[in-house]
């Protein structure tokens, strides 16, 4: 079975250092998204 979003941007996280892909929830400001969850946000 194949993926179905091959194609998805990645950012790095600021806090942690991981990759992280783009997700529907981030649709309209992906361009200020700087970490991967609110735990990474909330310990920065």
């Amino acid at each position: 079975m194949a993926h179905k979003k091959p194609n998805l941007p990645v950012k790095i996280c600021v806090h942690c250092g991981r990759p992280f892909s783009w997700r529907k929830k981030w649709e309209r400001d992906w361009e200020e998204v700087r970490y991967c969850s609110e735990r990474c946000r909330k310990n920065k």
